[in-house]
């Protein structure tokens, strides 16, 4: 029960992580994370939790890594074989070699051998964490996947190199020609092992399918287990877990790309619950990441032998020698091809090698590979300097994440030097990327029964994608825009509020009309609202709320006690409320025209002709069409949402272009939201 409570725990802080994050969107995710985790063990409500590294390898590292070799271009991956494997396999024992040196020759009482064996799990870069830090930061795409081909191989270099060291510290033995050749079968083993494991697990896959077992769950449930065998198996057979996991990850990548045609269901099952897995092991492997350093910490602040400065400094050192050594390395590497005759290869920008060098974050994986240090030596002596050297591994896994939260938005912060009319340009595009989201979403959905609302739905996505394309340079939609014509669609519904009440205490529509139209235009409010004045809309809801109840002594009526002869008169309610706000609209842009006032105008204008067809048109339709419609509708809108989140998390577009789409996404919403209320 114990660990249960504290298994909720974890999940409840990585859900208030995110909403934190909200609010202080400068502070990235991961550090937020760590922060939860480490206030969750010095509160004093008994939580401890200990890292169990082969347990964490397999339950966080696994499918993690699986994911992102399923889902990393192998064309781009290819591409940058060179650079990755320089980064991933040169650079690790550059950095072996070095700070190994370096660190014994700082603090002599950590043995050559211990010294290496730290520099070893800090050689690699936690993909977990560049993948999170990245999608806030907007770093460039071909960095990106540099940086993501490097996570995914020089894990397992690291470890293997790591290990090695370990066991020399050990036992005092160690032949560099084993470690070498042991070196060469773990990592090319464990790619060949994953790759063939993952060939059976397709084809176990097919056999049941040709025997009729179509399920989508069972067949969900064997995707998921599959990086836990794949690690399972390779650890096993004596090779690289990791890389095992890594190969299964792109050996699945090609069977992915045929489930559009062959099980496209189970594509759509796939992506909901991977993302829900995902979402969880990020948040876990920060969160327990924060729940072991104030352990390390403690034990070695408090330690009288240790001269804290001195300790913090020592980390500090070994942190910026590691990002001396990435800079130099990665210089070298652009330089030399010039440097050896080849004219034609591009050479980065200083900005560039910045990057890289930053963005090479440590993570969970370090932290990890320090805590699995033996106690004692073969002798029986303790481990020399254990606790320190976890106390430095973890000093400088912040140190890395401050650094690439502070610094990388600086560096990879672009200034907007390409005018109005390239944002303009770029923001038609992402928009209809995101309707063109919004429409494979729709044809998903897509079944007997609701194929003639679907084209109903995707003619209308249609129709808005075309009018977009069609707009030109003058179609001013910037994020300020957008909230001033949110700020006077608000101005609008106090018209129409002021309208309704009216009518009620004239005696020209009733009561329940009146609270049904009253609670429409609450909602909408809520959702034109932004974060910033949510709150202040909720209040003024709550307190027309009150006011209702004391005044008529009645509550609202929900819409689904709504009958269709109600419907008619809050048609022309909404009419006699649309014609208002045009006269007072109107007025005002014969004194004051601006963006803003003319595009409610105009919506508003477009609502009374759009009225006044259907009072005149026969507009009886079934109503399992009208329902499957308006349900259709908000999928779709959903998938909309779905697609800005993810470009956000890629890193594809900027925070300011995902807080403008979904500003746009709210404005349809609204709109969607008024029209089905009205019938």
């Amino acid at each position: 029960m114990h660990v249960f409570i504290i298994i909720l725990s974890l999940l409840v802080l990585i859900g208030v992580s995110n909403v934190v994050n909200r609010f202080v969107p400068f502070i990235p995710v991961p550090l937020i994370q760590i922060a939860l985790g480490a206030v969750l063990v010095i509160l004093p409500i008994g939580v401890h939790l200990e890292l169990e590294p082969e347990l964490f390898f397999l339950l966080f590292i696994a499918p993690l890594l699986y994911h992102d070799g399923k889902h990393t271009p192998r064309d781009e991956l290819w591409k940058l074989r060179a650079p990755i494997l320089l980064l991933a396999v040169g650079l690790v024992f550059i950095t072996v070699c070095v700070v190994g040196y370096v660190v014994h020759w700082l603090i002599p009482s950590i043995p050559l051998a211990a010294a290496f064996g730290l520099a070893a799990i800090l050689s690699p870069t936690d993909a977990v964490a560049v993948s999170a830090l990245a999608g806030r930061i907007h770093l460039p795409r071909s960095l990106m996947r540099l940086l993501e081909g490097e996570a995914l191989m020089n894990d397992a270099s690291g470890l293997v190199a790591f290990k090695f060291a370990i066991a020399a510290a050990v036992t005092g033995v160690f032949s560099f020609p084993k470690a070498s050749l042991s070196f060469i079968v773990i990592s090319i083993g464990g790619l060949v092992v994953g790759a063939l494991v993952a060939f059976l697990i397709i084809g176990l896959r097919q056999l049941l399918r040709r025997a009729g077992l179509e399920d989508e769950t069972m067949h969900m449930l064997l995707q998921i287990l599959t990086p836990f065998m794949l690690y399972l198996i390779a650890e096993e057979l004596g090779v690289s877990g990791i890389l095992a996991a890594v190969a299964g990850g792109l050996v699945h990548a090609i069977e992915n790309e045929r489930l559009a045609f062959t099980m496209p269901n189970l594509r759509t099952v796939s992506n909901s619950t991977w993302s829900v897995i995902l979402f969880v092991l990020n948040g876990l492997v920060f969160v327990l990441l924060g729940l072991q350093i104030p352990g390390v910490s403690r034990t070695i602040l408090k330690d009288p032998h240790f001269d804290n400065f001195k300790v913090i400094g020592y980390a500090l050192l070994i942190f910026v020698l590691l990002l001396v050594l990435r800079f130099v390395w990665t210089f070298i590497f652009a330089r030399g091809g010039r440097w050896f005759g080849n004219k034609n290869q591009e050479v980065p920008s200083l900005r560039m090698l910045t990057l890289t060098a930053i963005s090479g974050v440590r993570g969970a994986i370090t932290l990890a590979g320090a805590f699995s240090i033996p106690l004692i030596l073969q002798n029986g002596d303790p481990f020399p300097e254990r606790d320190l050297i976890i106390f430095l591994a973890s000093s400088i896994i912040l140190f890395s994440l401050l650094t690439a939260s502070i610094v990388l938005p600086l560096i990879a912060k672009k200034k907007n030097t390409d005018g109005n009319a390239e944002q303009e340009r770029l923001e038609r595009e992402w928009q209809l990327e995101v309707m063109a989201a919004a429409i494979r979403a729709l044809q998903n959905t897509s079944n007997e029964k609701n194929e003639v609302a679907v084209g109903t739905v995707i003619g209308d996505y249609k129709l808005m994608m075309q009018q977009l394309g069609q707009k030109d340079g003058n179609m001013k939609r910037l994020p300020r825009f957008q909230q001033e014509e949110a700020e006077m669609r608000l101005l609008a519904l106090d018209i129409e509020r002021k309208v309704v009440n009216e009518r009620l205490e004239s005696g020209q529509v009733s009561r329940e009309q009146a609270n049904y139209y009253l609670n429409m235009l609450e909602q909408i409010e809520m959702i034109l609202a932004n974060k910033l004045d949510l709150g202040k809309v909720l209040v003024k809801n709550i307190w027309r709320r009150l006011k209702l109840l004391f005044t008529f002594f009645a509550r609202p009526r929900l819409a689904s006690n709504i009958v269709e002869p109600d419907l008619a008169e809050i048609r022309t309610l909404k009419m006699q409320c649309s014609q208002a706000v045009v006269e007072e609209f109107s007025k005002r842009c014969a004194y004051q025209s601006d963006d803003a006032t003319e595009g409610v105008l105009d919506y508003y204008q477009q609502m009374v002709d759009r009225l006044r067809r259907f009072a005149f048109g026969s507009r009886r339709k079934d109503t399992s069409f009208i329902d499957s419609r308006r349900e259709l509708h908000w999928i779709a809108i959903q998938a909309e949402r779905d697609a800005v989140q993810w470009f956000y998390e890629r890193g594809d577009i900027t925070r300011d272009m995902a807080s403008l789409l979904r500003r746009i996404i709210r404005n349809r919403e609204a709109s969607l939201y008024e029209l089905e209320g009205i019938g």
